[in-house]
């Protein structure tokens, strides 16, 4: 993976993933495991949430300036489609938008 894979947009204020434990969420944790350190060094200055709770659906959430958000479901994806998904996202152009 590149680094400037997940050069972050100068808009982005922070990244959340939220998953849980268990099988749904073995993509997610695989996808983390790998790509964090990537992610970080890449934008050091950006917190990079991981909230990990039991039952949880594995999404991940970008807020940008003004307080706008978007968010993209992780569940059923692979590692692969979520590193595509989390680097849409991340430059502003994920699927879903809401406001805060």
């Amino acid at each position: 993976m590149s680094a400037g894979k997940y050069a972050f947009t100068q808009a982005l204020r922070e990244v959340r993933f939220l998953f849980c434990q268990g099988e749904a969420s073995a993509a997610t944790r695989s996808f983390l495991t790998r790509s964090y350190p990537t992610m970080k060094k890449s934008n050091p200055d950006t917190p990079i949430l991981l909230r990990e709770a039991a039952g949880t659906i594995p999404k991940v959430y970008a807020r940008f300036e003004l307080g706008r958000e978007k968010s993209q479901s992780l569940e059923g994806l692979t590692d692969k489609q979520i590193e595509d998904a989390v680097s849409e996202l991340v430059k502003g152009n994920g699927p879903s938008a809401t406001s805060s």
